[in-house]
């Protein structure tokens, strides 16, 4: 078919695969930003805690470092996970350009996904708590107005669990094309 809805690169799989790109260009972006400033933290650890026990007025304070490059760390794994979920979604965008969204790959990409997205999830469990620790520690600084949002994420969950039936779905229609092309 050559209408609209079958052409192999119509603006909706174009407008997908160009945000996907997009999304892993700023998951890229992002995790040079956070190795940057990790070594960044590491290297001037000694300034940092200095300067703060100046900020709070204690010369004895001392300043989370650890605390914050655990928050940074669990924030690149998350970022790489975001990275192969939009990679891995450009590749499905791809078969179904080339109309075959039913491959038997993209059962395994859906189910990737989900395991990606639960690892996000997952992630920000640790990542909260450690953001906790940080948000007071900032507290004692005047000039500083730092939160953390550890509220519980259905749409992540539910997320998850579409890609999963997803996954599913695409499994047994990968399936049933294969027996009925086995019956032709």
């Amino acid at each position: 078919m050559t209408d609209a809805s079958h052409r192999p690169n119509d603006l909706l799989l174009l407008a997908g695969k160009v945000l996907c790109l997009f999304m892993q260009a700023a998951m890229a972006v992002g995790a040079f930003a956070l190795i940057v400033a990790s070594a960044a933290i590491l290297f001037w650890r000694g300034t940092i805690i200095a300067e703060y026990a100046v900020d709070v007025g204690d010369p004895n304070a001392v300043f989370p470092v650890f605390t914050l490059l655990g928050v940074m760390l669990i924030g690149l794994a998350i970022v790489v996970m975001l990275f192969v979920f939009f990679g891995t979604l450009r590749r499905i965008i791809g078969t179904v350009g080339e109309g075959d969204p039913f491959a038997p790959a993209n059962a395994d990409r859906l189910s990737l996904m989900g395991w990606l997205m639960l690892g996000v999830q997952l992630a920000l469990i640790p990542a909260v708590a450690l953001g906790i620790r940080l948000a007071q520690f900032a507290d004692e600084l005047d000039d500083v107005n730092f939160t953390v949002d550890g509220g519980f994420d259905l749409t992540g969950i539910l997320m998850v669990i579409i890609l999963f039936i997803l996954a599913r779905v695409f499994r047994h229609g990968a399936a049933m094309r294969e027996d009925l092309e086995g019956t032709v």
